[in-house]
């Protein structure tokens, strides 16, 4: 479990089909302080398992549905990735919880600075997220907490309103027009939407599994 509060932001190197190395900028990296192995480290808001220590970074493997339903294997060598560490008893919850299974990808359309902020918006390629996409709600993208700002009624687009301390922590200034994003929805919205199926299915409502705003809106949800 992670909060979307990005630690650091590293380089991911390919080692060979599975693995990846990440590289911190140096030894003493706040991602690096206490690093066991097998620990869980969200890389662009993909939950990987630390498998060798490094004196400037650390060794993951990802599997070959992780490589193809994320952008870790579409990063180029030396590409810069999100780092965080994953949620201990005790800590603070600055964001939103992230499981680090990411739910699809996206591309960014547009990245604009406005007086105090940067403007970001994105296409939800994936309808497996684009559901989970609401109005002022949650979304992580390469495992940032970002709250949606607007966005479509499909959720296929939305934008996001980035401080400017968020945009200079993490690879968000990198990120140009057509570049892909991890995307994750809000786990909460997964599970109103499962109880709520269970709910109408066991009412003899039949198989909503594709709710949508008229369905709810017949059912007295809005």
């Amino acid at each position: 479990m992670f909060t979307g509060l990005i630690q650091s932001v590293g380089q991911l190197q390919h080692l060979g089909q599975y693995q990846l190395k990440i590289i911190c900028a140096t030894p003493s990296d706040p991602i690096l302080k206490g690093i066991e192995l097998g620990d869980s480290i969200a890389v662009d808001g993909v939950c990987l398992t630390v498998e060798s220590i490094l004196s400037q970074g650390f060794i993951v493997s990802a599997s070959p549905e992780t490589l193809s339903k994320s952008t870790l294997g579409k990063v180029v060598d030396n590409g810069r990735v999100n780092l965080e560490p994953s949620l201990r008893v005790g800590s603070k919850i600055g964001g939103h919880f992230v499981t680090g299974h990411v739910d699809g990808i996206g591309q960014l359309e547009r990245s604009e600075r406005s007086a105090n902020a940067w403007e970001i918006s994105f296409k939800a390629v994936s309808p497996k997220v684009a559901r989970y996409i609401v109005n002022k709600g949650s979304i992580a993208v390469n495992g940032i907490s970002l709250t949606i700002a607007d966005c479509s009624l499909s959720g296929d687009w939305f934008s996001t309103a980035v401080i400017p301390v968020t945009y200079a922590d993490t690879n968000l200034q990198y990120l140009r027009p057509g570049d892909w994003v991890n995307l994750e929805g809000d786990v909460l919205g997964k599970y109103v939407e499962k109880f709520a199926v269970e709910k109408f299915t066991r009412r003899g409502e039949g198989d909503h599994t594709d709710l949508s705003m008229a369905f709810l809106t017949e059912h007295g949800y809005l």
